[in-house]
């Protein structure tokens, strides 16, 4: 209604302005009384529009104060629901609750711990695994013997002694080649 009515006053305005100009030279008279009609129909405007600016501020309030009451309730509603929530339960019985939670947890360690450890006939004889881990060593050593380069003959010694030295190492290649050719077999069959 307020809108409706600046409306028409601005029109007043314009047209008591209009009657004014037209009349100024011609009419003096008139155009005075124009003047005046238009200097009311601004005062009335400038009111409207005070009163105007005037609700507008004061919906711009209730919305503000609306928000804040539709705030505050939804934190009260907010608050009451985690009181209801955490009704009956303060730090201790959190603490309480972890403590018995910690425990829990590691008794389900504990027994799998001793599931794990649960022999069922699989038993591994340690000797075996001894003599397994021997067998190893003595094939890698004979893996690098037999890569090891062979030492001539005639650098074993000089003199008389030469001869008994290189039966010597030929008797302890001919036992190692032998000893080799054992394991293989065994290996192969094993």
């Amino acid at each position: 209604m307020l809108s409706k009515r600046e409306k028409h006053l601005e029109s007043q305005v314009a047209e008591q302005d209009a009657i004014a100009r037209k009349n100024v030279s011609t009419n003096k008279n008139i155009a005075k009384a124009a003047l005046k009609r238009k200097k009311a129909n601004e005062k009335s405007l400038e009111n409207i529009q005070a009163q105007i600016t005037t609700l507008e501020q004061q919906i711009y309030t209730l919305e503000s104060a609306t928000l804040n009451y539709e705030t505050l309730r939804v934190m009260k509603d907010a608050g009451q629901a985690m009181k209801a929530i955490h009704n009956g339960h303060d730090i201790e019985t959190v603490e309480e609750t972890m403590e018995e939670i910690r425990e829990q947890a590691a008794i389900a360690i504990d027994i799998g711990d001793a599931i794990t450890r649960v022999n069922l006939g699989n038993e591994i004889d340690e000797d075996d695994l001894l003599k397994e881990l021997e067998d190893m060593e003595q094939e890698q050593l004979d893996n690098k013997m037999i890569g090891a380069p062979v030492v001539p003959v005639s650098q074993v010694g000089n003199g008389p002694e030469k001869g008994k030295a290189a039966a010597r190492v030929s008797k302890e290649e001919e036992d190692e080649e032998a000893e080799l050719r054992k394991l293989q077999a065994e290996m192969m069959m094993g």
